[in-house]
Protein backbone atom coordinates (compact mmCIF):
# COMPACT_ATOMS: atom_id res chain seq x y z
CA UNK A 1 0.00 0.00 0.00
CA UNK A 2 3.09 2.48 0.80
CA UNK A 3 4.70 1.80 -2.29
CA UNK A 4 0.96 2.44 -4.26
CA UNK A 5 0.66 5.74 -2.36
CA UNK A 6 4.00 6.75 -2.91
CA UNK A 7 3.38 6.37 -6.74
CA UNK A 8 0.37 8.25 -6.68
CA UNK A 9 2.38 11.46 -4.46
CA UNK A 10 5.12 11.03 -7.01
CA UNK A 11 2.50 11.48 -10.11
CA UNK A 12 0.71 14.36 -8.22
CA UNK A 13 4.34 15.84 -7.50
CA UNK A 14 5.22 15.61 -11.22
CA UNK A 15 1.80 17.50 -12.29
CA UNK A 16 2.34 20.20 -10.21
CA UNK A 17 5.69 20.92 -10.68
CA UNK A 18 4.80 20.52 -15.17
CA UNK A 19 1.81 23.08 -13.85
CA UNK A 20 3.62 25.96 -12.25
CA UNK A 21 5.58 26.93 -15.63
CA UNK A 22 2.50 26.54 -18.00
CA UNK A 23 0.65 28.65 -15.95
CA UNK A 24 3.22 31.80 -15.99
CA UNK A 25 4.74 31.23 -19.77
CA UNK A 26 1.88 29.56 -21.53
CA UNK A 27 -1.70 30.13 -19.91
CA UNK A 28 -0.67 33.92 -18.60
CA UNK A 29 0.14 35.23 -22.52
CA UNK A 30 -3.21 33.73 -23.13
CA UNK A 31 -5.89 34.65 -20.26
CA UNK A 32 -4.40 38.33 -18.93
CA UNK A 33 -5.73 40.22 -22.19
CA UNK A 34 -7.79 43.49 -22.40
CA UNK A 35 -11.74 42.62 -23.13
CA UNK A 36 -12.28 43.44 -26.76
CA UNK A 37 -15.36 45.48 -25.14
CA UNK A 38 -14.21 47.31 -22.11
CA UNK A 39 -15.49 50.96 -22.17
CA UNK A 40 -13.73 53.36 -19.65
CA UNK A 41 -14.03 56.99 -18.92
CA UNK A 42 -12.02 59.68 -17.05
CA UNK A 43 -12.45 63.33 -15.99
CA UNK A 44 -9.68 65.72 -15.57
CA UNK A 45 -9.56 69.48 -14.67
CA UNK A 46 -6.98 72.13 -15.30
CA UNK A 47 -7.94 74.60 -12.03
CA UNK A 48 -6.90 78.32 -12.59
CA UNK A 49 -6.19 77.38 -16.31
CA UNK A 50 -5.49 80.48 -19.26
CA UNK A 51 -8.11 79.84 -21.99
CA UNK A 52 -8.64 81.89 -25.45
CA UNK A 53 -11.78 84.00 -25.82
CA UNK A 54 -12.11 83.78 -29.38
CA UNK A 55 -14.85 86.52 -29.59
CA UNK A 56 -12.09 88.99 -28.39
CA UNK A 57 -8.84 86.79 -29.57
CA UNK A 58 -7.80 87.03 -25.92
CA UNK A 59 -6.27 84.76 -23.71
CA UNK A 60 -8.12 85.12 -20.10
CA UNK A 61 -8.15 83.11 -16.64
CA UNK A 62 -11.05 80.61 -16.36
CA UNK A 63 -11.53 78.52 -13.24
CA UNK A 64 -11.14 75.56 -14.74
CA UNK A 65 -10.91 73.78 -17.77
CA UNK A 66 -13.13 69.94 -17.50
CA UNK A 67 -11.20 67.78 -19.95
CA UNK A 68 -13.36 63.62 -20.26
CA UNK A 69 -11.66 61.19 -22.23
CA UNK A 70 -14.04 57.94 -23.00
CA UNK A 71 -12.55 54.67 -24.36
CA UNK A 72 -14.78 52.26 -26.08
CA UNK A 73 -14.00 48.87 -27.09
CA UNK A 74 -15.44 48.22 -30.81
CA UNK A 75 -15.89 44.16 -31.00
CA UNK A 76 -17.15 44.39 -34.19
CA UNK A 77 -13.68 46.11 -35.99
CA UNK A 78 -11.45 44.17 -33.68
CA UNK A 79 -13.61 40.60 -34.59
CA UNK A 80 -12.62 42.40 -38.22
CA UNK A 81 -8.72 43.02 -37.87
CA UNK A 82 -8.27 39.54 -35.97
CA UNK A 83 -8.63 37.85 -38.96
CA UNK A 84 -5.82 39.13 -40.48
CA UNK A 85 -3.40 40.30 -37.62
CA UNK A 86 -3.50 36.53 -36.73
CA UNK A 87 -3.53 37.85 -33.26
CA UNK A 88 -6.46 39.00 -30.66
CA UNK A 89 -6.59 42.56 -31.10
CA UNK A 90 -8.63 45.48 -29.08
CA UNK A 91 -10.00 48.30 -30.76
CA UNK A 92 -10.42 51.67 -28.50
CA UNK A 93 -12.90 54.61 -30.49
CA UNK A 94 -12.00 57.64 -27.71
CA UNK A 95 -13.08 60.73 -27.45
CA UNK A 96 -11.51 63.89 -25.77
CA UNK A 97 -13.41 66.25 -25.37
CA UNK A 98 -12.49 69.92 -23.14
CA UNK A 99 -15.49 72.38 -22.29
CA UNK A 100 -14.91 75.85 -20.72
CA UNK A 101 -16.21 76.37 -16.80
CA UNK A 102 -19.73 77.33 -18.27
CA UNK A 103 -20.37 73.63 -20.40
CA UNK A 104 -19.41 74.65 -23.38
CA UNK A 105 -16.94 72.87 -25.88
CA UNK A 106 -13.56 73.91 -26.45
CA UNK A 107 -12.69 71.10 -28.48
CA UNK A 108 -13.34 67.64 -29.31
CA UNK A 109 -11.22 65.09 -30.86
CA UNK A 110 -11.77 61.52 -31.85
CA UNK A 111 -9.59 58.77 -31.53
CA UNK A 112 -8.81 55.25 -32.86
CA UNK A 113 -6.76 53.33 -31.36
CA UNK A 114 -5.41 49.44 -32.37
CA UNK A 115 -3.09 47.45 -29.92
CA UNK A 116 -2.39 44.13 -29.04
CA UNK A 117 -4.49 42.67 -26.55
CA UNK A 118 -1.76 41.28 -24.25
CA UNK A 119 1.45 43.16 -24.87
CA UNK A 120 -0.34 46.42 -25.72
CA UNK A 121 2.06 46.73 -28.80
CA UNK A 122 0.18 48.82 -31.85
CA UNK A 123 -1.56 46.97 -34.34
CA UNK A 124 -1.57 48.45 -37.70
CA UNK A 125 -4.45 48.64 -39.84
CA UNK A 126 -7.47 50.93 -41.57
CA UNK A 127 -8.81 53.15 -39.24
CA UNK A 128 -5.95 54.01 -36.98
CA UNK A 129 -6.71 57.43 -36.83
CA UNK A 130 -6.45 60.80 -34.46
CA UNK A 131 -8.85 63.66 -35.23
CA UNK A 132 -9.85 61.60 -38.83
CA UNK A 133 -6.38 61.72 -39.64
CA UNK A 134 -5.03 58.20 -40.51
CA UNK A 135 -1.23 58.03 -38.21
CA UNK A 136 0.66 54.80 -37.68
CA UNK A 137 1.52 54.52 -34.25
CA UNK A 138 4.50 53.42 -32.87
CA UNK A 139 4.60 52.63 -29.06
CA UNK A 140 2.16 52.30 -26.37
CA UNK A 141 -0.54 54.72 -25.67
CA UNK A 142 -2.84 54.93 -22.73
CA UNK A 143 -2.03 52.05 -20.91
CA UNK A 144 1.58 50.34 -20.19
CA UNK A 145 2.12 46.46 -20.59
CA UNK A 146 1.31 44.09 -18.36
CA UNK A 147 4.49 43.59 -16.04
CA UNK A 148 5.95 47.07 -16.79
CA UNK A 149 9.73 46.93 -16.24
CA UNK A 150 11.84 50.04 -14.80
CA UNK A 151 13.11 51.22 -17.72
CA UNK A 152 12.23 53.91 -20.74
CA UNK A 153 9.03 53.07 -22.97
CA UNK A 154 8.18 54.54 -26.54
CA UNK A 155 4.40 56.71 -25.99
CA UNK A 156 2.54 57.85 -28.56
CA UNK A 157 1.70 61.92 -28.72
CA UNK A 158 -1.91 62.30 -30.25
CA UNK A 159 -1.41 65.79 -30.79
CA UNK A 160 2.33 66.04 -32.34
CA UNK A 161 1.16 62.55 -34.19
CA UNK A 162 5.11 61.56 -33.30
CA UNK A 163 6.55 58.56 -30.76
CA UNK A 164 8.64 59.75 -28.07
CA UNK A 165 10.30 58.61 -25.25
CA UNK A 166 8.50 58.50 -21.91
CA UNK A 167 11.38 58.22 -19.09
CA UNK A 168 11.13 56.05 -16.02
CA UNK A 169 11.76 58.28 -12.99
CA UNK A 170 11.60 56.16 -10.04
CA UNK A 171 9.30 54.07 -7.79
CA UNK A 172 6.90 55.78 -5.68
CA UNK A 173 3.81 54.78 -3.04
CA UNK A 174 0.81 56.02 -4.30
CA UNK A 175 -2.69 55.46 -2.26
CA UNK A 176 -0.99 52.08 -0.90
CA UNK A 177 0.31 50.82 -4.30
CA UNK A 178 3.75 50.92 -5.37
CA UNK A 179 3.98 52.36 -8.83
CA UNK A 180 6.66 53.39 -11.19
CA UNK A 181 6.82 57.05 -12.01
CA UNK A 182 7.20 57.89 -15.82
CA UNK A 183 7.67 61.74 -17.29
CA UNK A 184 7.76 62.85 -20.81
CA UNK A 185 8.55 66.66 -21.90
CA UNK A 186 7.15 67.42 -26.22
CA UNK A 187 9.08 70.54 -26.85
CA UNK A 188 7.15 73.30 -28.65
CA UNK A 189 5.73 72.01 -31.79
CA UNK A 190 3.54 73.05 -34.49
CA UNK A 191 0.66 70.71 -34.74
CA UNK A 192 -2.63 70.59 -36.78
CA UNK A 193 -5.69 72.42 -36.19
CA UNK A 194 -8.62 70.77 -34.16
CA UNK A 195 -11.39 70.27 -37.17
CA UNK A 196 -13.80 70.71 -34.41
CA UNK A 197 -13.50 74.56 -33.41
CA UNK A 198 -15.28 76.12 -30.61
CA UNK A 199 -17.01 78.87 -32.90
CA UNK A 200 -18.95 78.42 -35.46
CA UNK A 201 -18.09 79.37 -38.97
CA UNK A 202 -14.37 79.01 -38.07
CA UNK A 203 -12.26 75.71 -39.55
CA UNK A 204 -9.05 74.79 -40.21
CA UNK A 205 -8.93 75.98 -43.54
CA UNK A 206 -10.07 79.45 -42.37
CA UNK A 207 -7.51 80.10 -39.91
CA UNK A 208 -4.52 78.65 -42.67
CA UNK A 209 -6.02 81.37 -44.89
CA UNK A 210 -4.52 83.81 -42.07
CA UNK A 211 -1.51 82.24 -41.69
CA UNK A 212 -2.13 81.57 -38.07
CA UNK A 213 -0.51 78.33 -36.80
CA UNK A 214 -1.07 76.52 -33.44
CA UNK A 215 1.81 75.42 -31.67
CA UNK A 216 1.62 73.03 -28.51
CA UNK A 217 4.16 71.82 -25.46
CA UNK A 218 3.69 69.56 -23.11
CA UNK A 219 4.60 67.79 -19.34
CA UNK A 220 3.03 64.71 -19.39
CA UNK A 221 3.67 62.53 -15.84
CA UNK A 222 2.13 58.91 -15.11
CA UNK A 223 2.12 56.72 -12.12
CA UNK A 224 1.71 53.10 -13.45
CA UNK A 225 0.64 50.01 -11.07
CA UNK A 226 3.73 48.01 -12.81
CA UNK A 227 1.41 44.13 -12.50
CA UNK A 228 -1.32 45.43 -14.27
CA UNK A 229 0.47 48.46 -16.53
CA UNK A 230 -2.38 50.45 -15.14
CA UNK A 231 -1.97 54.10 -14.78
CA UNK A 232 -3.66 54.83 -11.48
CA UNK A 233 -2.93 58.82 -11.79
CA UNK A 234 -2.11 61.11 -14.09
CA UNK A 235 -1.20 64.74 -14.71
CA UNK A 236 -0.41 67.05 -17.38
CA UNK A 237 1.34 70.55 -17.81
CA UNK A 238 -0.53 71.29 -21.03
CA UNK A 239 0.67 74.88 -23.19
CA UNK A 240 -0.95 75.78 -26.70
CA UNK A 241 -0.77 78.70 -28.38
CA UNK A 242 -1.54 80.61 -31.62
CA UNK A 243 1.17 81.90 -33.33
CA UNK A 244 1.72 84.71 -36.12
CA UNK A 245 -1.23 85.65 -38.84
CA UNK A 246 -3.82 88.00 -39.07
CA UNK A 247 -5.94 86.24 -36.75
CA UNK A 248 -4.05 87.78 -34.24
CA UNK A 249 -4.57 91.60 -34.90
CA UNK A 250 -0.18 91.51 -35.53
CA UNK A 251 0.47 90.44 -31.94
CA UNK A 252 3.24 87.23 -32.47
CA UNK A 253 1.69 85.08 -30.45
CA UNK A 254 -1.58 84.70 -27.77
CA UNK A 255 -2.19 81.57 -25.52
CA UNK A 256 -5.10 79.07 -26.37
CA UNK A 257 -4.66 77.30 -23.30
CA UNK A 258 -2.61 76.58 -20.19
CA UNK A 259 -3.21 74.84 -17.26
CA UNK A 260 -1.91 72.39 -15.22
CA UNK A 261 -4.69 68.91 -16.01
CA UNK A 262 -5.16 66.58 -12.93
CA UNK A 263 -7.33 63.47 -12.45
CA UNK A 264 -10.62 64.36 -10.41
CA UNK A 265 -10.30 62.48 -7.31
CA UNK A 266 -13.68 60.27 -7.23
CA UNK A 267 -11.83 59.39 -10.61
CA UNK A 268 -8.96 58.68 -8.65
CA UNK A 269 -10.41 56.40 -5.91
CA UNK A 270 -12.40 54.29 -8.70
CA UNK A 271 -8.89 53.69 -10.65
CA UNK A 272 -6.98 52.93 -7.21
CA UNK A 273 -9.83 50.44 -6.11
CA UNK A 274 -9.82 48.18 -9.86
CA UNK A 275 -6.17 48.41 -10.09
CA UNK A 276 -6.10 46.64 -6.94
CA UNK A 277 -8.48 44.00 -7.86
CA UNK A 278 -6.95 43.46 -11.19
CA UNK A 279 -3.56 43.64 -9.95
CA UNK A 280 -4.58 40.08 -7.83
CA UNK A 281 -6.16 38.34 -10.97
CA UNK A 282 -2.62 38.74 -12.39
CA UNK A 283 -0.42 38.44 -9.78
CA UNK A 284 -2.38 34.77 -9.30
CA UNK A 285 -1.53 34.11 -12.73
CA UNK A 286 2.14 35.29 -12.52
CA UNK A 287 3.28 34.54 -8.48
CA UNK A 288 0.66 33.30 -6.43
CA UNK A 289 -0.15 29.89 -8.01
CA UNK A 290 2.67 29.00 -10.11
CA UNK A 291 4.86 29.28 -6.74
CA UNK A 292 2.08 27.33 -4.77
CA UNK A 293 2.21 24.77 -7.43
CA UNK A 294 5.69 24.26 -7.26
CA UNK A 295 6.10 24.57 -3.45
CA UNK A 296 3.13 21.67 -3.45
CA UNK A 297 5.02 19.58 -6.56
CA UNK A 298 8.18 19.82 -4.17
CA UNK A 299 6.20 18.99 -0.86
CA UNK A 300 4.39 16.00 -2.30
CA UNK A 301 7.78 14.61 -4.24
CA UNK A 302 9.07 14.75 -0.81
CA UNK A 303 6.53 12.75 0.88
CA UNK A 304 6.52 10.22 -2.20
CA UNK A 305 10.52 9.74 -1.24
CA UNK A 306 9.16 9.03 2.42
CA UNK A 307 6.85 6.83 1.63
CA UNK A 308 9.01 4.70 -0.72
CA UNK A 309 12.11 4.74 1.63
CA UNK A 310 9.74 3.11 4.34
CA UNK A 311 8.48 0.31 2.08
CA UNK A 312 11.60 -0.61 1.47
CA UNK A 313 12.94 -0.53 4.66
CA UNK A 314 13.61 -4.29 5.47
CA UNK A 315 11.75 -6.44 8.29
CA UNK A 316 13.45 -6.90 11.76
CA UNK A 317 13.92 -10.80 12.50
CA UNK A 318 11.18 -12.52 13.69
CA UNK A 319 10.64 -12.91 17.33
CA UNK A 320 10.44 -16.59 18.46
CA UNK A 321 9.55 -18.31 21.54
CA UNK A 322 11.79 -20.24 23.66
CA UNK A 323 10.56 -23.90 23.93
CA UNK A 324 11.70 -26.14 26.90
CA UNK A 325 14.08 -28.96 26.16
CA UNK A 326 12.70 -32.49 27.85
CA UNK A 327 15.05 -34.84 28.77
CA UNK A 328 15.81 -37.88 27.09
CA UNK A 329 15.58 -40.81 29.24
CA UNK A 330 17.86 -43.07 29.14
Amino acid sequence: MRRNASLVLLGCAVFFAALSPLLRWYAFPRLARIPPNQYQDMVLEAKDATLLDYGTMRAKKVSKVTIVQTLKGNVEAAEKIEKSAGRPVVVWDGLSYLQDPDGKMISRIPERYIFDAHSQDPVHATGESVDGDPVKRDGIEFKWPFLTQKRDYEYFDAQTRTTNPIHYKGTQTFRGLKVYYFEQTIPWTKVLMPKTMPVQGITPESVAKTGTTRWYSTVRKFWVEPVTGAPVYGEEFHKEELRGGTLLGGRAKVTAFAGDVKMREDYIEHTVALVKHNRTLVLLMTSYLPWGFLALGLLLLALSLYLEARGRRPEGPAHTQATETEPVSA
